[in-house]
């Protein structure tokens, strides 16, 4: 604990040089930070190979690809996302101009997950140093390989008063939540981000919360069947299963559930064969505790599709259940290769379900039908909805991602993480040229009449 608070001691000396704050300061740190990530990139895809048998395309496209554009996109973009913004000034306040300046929390402290360890540490780090911030970073003990080459990429690039990174298990967590950080952001499980929001509370500390919660993908009768499939059986199985975004369960018209559920073991069998363990573009289980949780998922459902598993080697392969609405795999985040179908004759079912359970971080909708696309968008509320696919609307830097609710508070990528990493400063300069003296006390109340008058028609 001691050494905690003095790291973040000094962390806090060095913000207060107002080093961070500077342009050139932050540019060149993002330069050398991609500079010594492409060095290092297939030594990554190894660390990542260990922990979730990623192959190098999926680290790519899901980790290394995602942080080297997140880069360059601050890169290209910081300079004007620093300037001023200068808004307008009412009437009222006459000889005034009015600005916006985002100015850095100061020192942070990110909590990262395990289930995409290079990304989720990254992702945050690049938010933190664009904004101006210092960073202390918690790495999972779970994804120990990528983690600790994270560990090492970070202590080579930065000094520890700057950017710093902390390995350990949950009572280093909790040792760092009882330090006065001036900004926490956090990816994980729902029950984790409300010890983190209880600890941040003490402190008025502002967090992101980045949570899950259950996916749904609801499958309407004029969706088309084969695409669909193909792009769930993407969605739903990379990583594992192991993405907060992927489809947790499906809700499909009873009149196509035969035929979708035909085209979606077409498809696993297309991308990972009929034995996904031996298939090199299907990923492990983190851990063999993980492995056990799913497996117990799967006591009280149907299971119609393979269930093939290997507690000892972190495995499971796709599996598809049915008639479990009411167990408790639909009581939690699956976080795993299992898919549960359900079937519904209208909308309105599905509506009134999602509903009556806590908001999700994402929802898929497949369908052709325009009402059916409003009913769902405006009678439902999820932190982000991709339509006709699956996961992409995180890869779109120009959306805000977060959850809502329980699946979370606050939101990043691109221009958002820049802002969720800012403290938004309104600034008004009035000048000495002109005062309103019946502003001042005594009062006029025989002027209330005009001054209700500027208000409605020159306030805005």
């Amino acid at each position: 604990m001691i050494a905690y608070k003095a790291l973040l001691n000094k962390q806090k000396s060095f913000f207060d040089t107002h080093q961070t704050k500077e342009y050139e300061f932050r540019i060149n740190q993002l330069k050398k930070l991609k500079s010594v990530l492409l060095e290092q990139e297939n030594i990554i895809y190894t660390a990542l190979l260990k922990d979730l048998k990623k192959n190098a395309f999926e680290s790519y496209t899901t980790e290394f690809g995602v942080i080297i554009s997140e880069i360059d996109f601050f890169l290209k973009n910081l300079k004007s996302l620093m300037k001023p913004k200068s808004v307008s000034t009412s009437l009222v306040h006459f000889w005034s101009t009015s600005k916006i300046i985002s100015e850095p929390f100061g020192n942070t402290l990110i909590i990262s997950p395990w289930n995409y360890p290079f990304q989720l540490v990254f992702s945050p780090l690049i938010a933190a140093i664009a904004s101006g911030n210092t960073a202390i970073i918690k790495y999972s003990e779970i994804s120990e390989h990528t983690s600790s080459l994270c560990h090492n990429i970070i202590t080579q690039t930065f000094d520890d008063a700057y950017i710093t990174g902390v390995l350990g298990d949950a009572v280093v967590t909790q040792e760092l939540l009882n330090l006065k950080f001036d900004f926490i952001f956090f990816t994980g499980s729902t029950a984790v981000g409300k010890i983190i929001y209880q600890k941040a509370a003490l402190h008025l500390t502002p967090v992101v919360l980045e949570l899950g919660g259950k996916t749904p993908c609801i499958v309407h009768a004029d969706s088309s069947l084969d695409l669909t499939a193909k792009r769930i059986v993407w969605g739903k199985f990379t990583n594992c299963g192991q993405t907060c975004i992927a489809p947790d369960y499906i809700f499909v018209h009873q009149s196509v559930k035969k035929q979708l559920t035909e085209k979606i073991i077409f498809y696993i069998e297309q991308s990972f064969g009929k034995k996904p363990f031996e298939s090199d573009s299907y990923g492990k289980i983190i851990s063999q505790k993980h492995t056990e949780r799913l497996i117990s998922l799967l006591e009280h459902c149907k299971i119609i599709y393979s269930g093939e598993q290997s507690i000892e080697n972190q495995y499971l392969s796709p599996t598809i259940v049915e008639n479990c609405i009411d167990k408790p795999i639909m009581e939690e985040e699956i976080f795993g290769p299992i898919l549960p179908i359900l079937e519904y004759q209208n909308i309105e079912e599905v509506v009134d379900y999602i509903n009556a359970n806590p908001k999700p971080l994402a929802l898929y909708l497949f369908t052709k039908d325009k009402k059916i696309q409003n009913t769902v968008l405006n009678n439902t509320s999820s932190g982000g909805v991709t339509i006709n696919d699956t996961l992409l609307h995180f890869a779109n830097s120009n959306l805000p991602f977060g959850g809502v609710g329980a699946s979370g508070i606050g939101k990043y990528h691109g221009i958002y993480s820049f802002d969720a990493f800012s403290n938004k400063k309104g600034v008004l300069k009035h000048s000495f040229i002109y005062d309103f003296k019946q502003k001042y006390p005594p009062y006029n109340t025989k002027l209330l009449h005009l001054l209700k008058f500027f208000f409605k028609y020159f306030m805005h």
